[in-house]
C-alpha cells in the first residue's frame, strides 16, 4: 500500500507535540500510514451512512461532523485526504469539500493525540528522538 499523505505535514504534527524532541523520519512515515489506514476505514463507515440516508455523496455530517472548521487551519492538507477517502470505498461515491475537510480536521486530531502520546514514550525511553517504534508502541498500548 503506497502513502498518500506527504510526509512533511504529519512531521510537522509531531514536532508540534514533541517540543524539544527530535522527529525520525520513520516517526512521520509509520504516523502517515496509520492515519491513512485510519482515514480509509472513517471513509468506508462514513459511506455506509449514505448508503443507508440514498446518497452516493459523502458529508460532513456522515463523519459525525456538525460543523467543518476552515480549510485554512489544517496542517495536513485536503486532497491528500480526499484520496485517503477514496481507498476503500465504491467509485461511485462523491466526497464533498466539507466532508474532505472533516475527515482532515478528525485525522489531524486523530495524528495530535498519538504524536503526543509518543513523544512521551521517547521521553520515557530516555531518547531525545521520537522514532517508529514510539508510534509503534502507542498502537500496540491502546489499540
Amino acid at each position: 500500500m503506497s502513502v498518500e499523505l506527504p510526509f512533511a505535514p504529519v512531521d510537522t504534527i509531531i514536532r508540534r507535540n514533541a517540543g524539544s524532541l527530535r522527529v525520525s523520519a520513520g516517526a512521520a512515515e509509520e504516523l502517515a500510514r496509520r492515519i491513512q489506514t485510519h482515514g480509509a476505514d472513517l471513509a468506508t463507515d462514513a459511506a455506509k451512512e449514505a448508503t443507508r440516508d440514498g446518497r452516493k455523496t459523502l458529508m460532513a455530517g456522515d463523519f459525525g461532523v456538525q460543523q467543518v472548521i476552515d480549510k485554512d487551519d489544517l496542517t495536513l492538507p485536503v486532497a491528500p485526504v480526499d484520496r485517503i477517502a477514496r481507498l476503500d470505498i465504491d467509485n461511485d461515491y462523491r466526497v464533498a469539500m466539507g466532508a474532505r475537510v472533516a475527515l482532515a480536521d478528525i485525522l489531524e486530531d486523530y495524528a495530535n493525540n498519538v504524536a503526543s502520546a509518543a513523544s512521551i514514550l521517547a521521553h520515557h525511553a530516555d531518547r531525545r528522538t521520537v522514532k517508529a517504534e514510539d508510534i509503534e508502541t502507542y498502537f500496540r498500548l491502546f489499540e
